[in-house]
């Protein structure tokens, strides 16, 4: 795969992995996707294929990072410990699966507590993991981005509603013109506490 496709933001064609010899599984090119959600810690590592991507690893974890929030507006120091034990997991995961890209993402227990962004900074320290925090609208946009396969190729629009432990987002996605080949010419969404 050439250094153009490792930068950031640069999409991967799996059209570029036909024809190539393929590597054995643990050779090839792996990226990874983490979620540390309001309730769950999930993590998917998967390989460029014809179709799109093989999953290689994946991971999940109830965590409830986000107990007792709503009424502290804090982050509980066990709770972080239980998502810190998960995502030392995933760390592991990833660096032995020798992932060349990671997307690593926070949601609305991290947006939402006083103490969100240190421990994200903890997070970093303590596995190497950077985690993003994500706005809602970002939030919606990769749940959008993770079913468009799912919708119906005659849909004019398609409704994604994405009910998470924290937040709820819905995203209309106008399809017109197009089919699922087209960028969504349109797309709302909206956060439902």
């Amino acid at each position: 795969m050439s250094e153009a496709l490792r930068a950031p933001g640069v999409p991967i064609s799996p059209r570029e992995e036909i024809g190539r010899r393929r590597r054995p599984p643990s050779e090839q090119s792996c990226y990874a996707a983490l979620d540390l959600g309001t309730n769950n810690c999930r993590l998917l590592v998967a390989t460029p294929s014809p179709r799109g991507f093989r999953v290689v690893e994946a991971y999940s974890r109830i965590v409830r990072l986000g107990e007792g929030l709503s009424q502290t507006g804090m982050l509980s120091d066990a709770a972080m410990d239980r998502s810190m034990a998960a995502l030392k997991v995933c760390a592991e995961k990833i660096r032995r699966r020798k992932a060349i890209k990671i997307k690593a993402v926070a949601t609305q227990a991290c947006r939402g507590a006083d103490n969100g962004a240190a421990f994200v900074q903890r997070v970093a320290e303590e596995t190497g993991l950077r985690l993003q925090i994500i706005t809602p609208r970002e939030e919606a946009q990769l749940s959008v981005a993770g079913c468009m396969s799912l919708f119906d190729r005659n849909a004019d629009a398609a409704l994604v509603v994405d009910v998470g432990g924290g937040s709820t987002e819905l995203s209309w996605v106008d399809l017109k013109g197009g089919g699922l080949d087209a960028k969504p010419r349109q797309f709302a969404a909206w956060k439902l506490p």
